[in-house]
């Protein structure tokens, strides 16, 4: 897996123009789904098998309004449902999968 620049932070992270290099699956969804496109960072979490590529893949798919999947997801990744605002889920994950750099 990739590891992620350590001066990364989540706000340089969604504002990067540019996807940075040696990012992880999950990390490099989550600069797609800043972008607006939500396709490619589904399809980049799609198929990892890892924990932190299941919480990503359950967020997107509480962004997307499909809550039964995203239940799903939060069990595979062994977290709790988010109920808050999107934004800071996107948040709360890019800092904790920044922080394991």
């Amino acid at each position: 897996m990739g590891r992620a620049p350590q001066a990364l932070t989540p706000a340089r992270l969604r504002a990067a123009a540019q996807l940075p290099a040696g990012l992880s699956p999950p990390l490099e969804a989550l600069w797609h789904d800043a972008r607006g496109d939500w396709a490619t960072a589904h399809r980049v979490v799609m198929n990892a098998q890892s924990a932190t590529a299941a919480w990503v893949h359950a967020y997107l798919h509480r962004k997307e309004g499909d809550l039964d999947n995203a239940r799903y997801w939060y069990r595979k990744a062994k977290r709790p449902e988010a109920a808050g605002p999107l934004e800071d889920e996107w948040a709360a994950i890019a800092a904790a999968l920044l922080a394991r750099g």
